[in-house]
């Protein structure tokens, strides 16, 4: 579910680095949300994350 429907952007995946440099796995999550866009001509529920609903990529509904 965590990956864009345009962009194909999804998690990911690091290490946490304490003051001591111990270190742990980590993860990013990608800003996605969920939303009705306009897809082949009707109106559909998809994943999309918020930069390319900012730059204008996706139609909403």
């Amino acid at each position: 579910m965590a990956k864009c429907s345009i962009c194909e952007k999804g998690a990911h995946f690091g290490n946490n680095v304490s003051h001591s440099h111990r270190r742990s796995n980590r993860m990013w999550k990608s800003n996605i949300k969920s939303v009705k866009a306009i897809v082949d001509g009707s109106a559909k529920k998809i994943y999309v994350c918020t930069s390319c609903l900012k730059s204008g990529k996706v139609e909403r509904a």
